[in-house]
């Protein structure tokens, strides 16, 4: 199973809209994960649409996006997809240090991976056995010198995360 990672695509405030190679990944995916920040309930909706539906779209509010999200989408979510368990929040706060922030919000159920974002920054390091992931932004460089995402690969109890970079 794969699972294209996003994090803070911040549209249409940012980017107009997805790039293609992004799109190209999520169309031949089994999934996506997004941790908040989408910006636009309508792009939300998009991203469903084009993933294949709402149930292949596990996804977080960021503190940027539209009221629609905050009512729809949780603040965090656990998922266990092929005996992997993934926790998926946004993030809060600076981004020095983000990463202890956020595995506080899982201390009572720590998952094998957290997927969040908000900084912008891609990250892929592990506290004690949990792997802290973000994928950076698709189309936002504030804080990043390069547009980045994530790809997940799952099977049967093992996983491999990666970071890939937009041309």
């Amino acid at each position: 199973m794969q699972l294209v990672v996003l994090s803070d695509t911040h549209i249409p405030h940012r980017a107009s809209g997805l790039p293609d190679e992004v799109w190209r990944y999520i169309e031949q995916s089994d999934g996506v994960i997004h941790a908040g920040d989408f910006s636009s309930y309508d792009f939300y909706l998009e991203l469903c649409a084009r993933a294949g539906g709402k149930d292949r779209v596990y996804a977080v509010w960021g503190n940027m996006d539209d009221e629609d999200l905050f009512k729809e989408l949780p603040e965090k979510l656990i998922v266990e997809k092929e005996g992997v368990k993934i926790g998926v929040y946004h993030g809060i706060g600076a981004p020095i240090g983000i990463e202890n922030r956020v595995i506080k919000k899982f201390r009572d159920d720590l998952p094998d991976i957290i997927i969040f974002g908000h900084s912008h920054i891609p990250l892929k390091k592990y506290i004690n056995n949990t792997l802290m992931f973000n994928p950076g932004s698709p189309t936002d460089r504030i804080f990043a010198r390069r547009n980045t995402f994530g790809l997940l690969t799952l099977d049967n109890g093992t996983f491999s995360i990666e970071h890939i970079e937009l041309r």
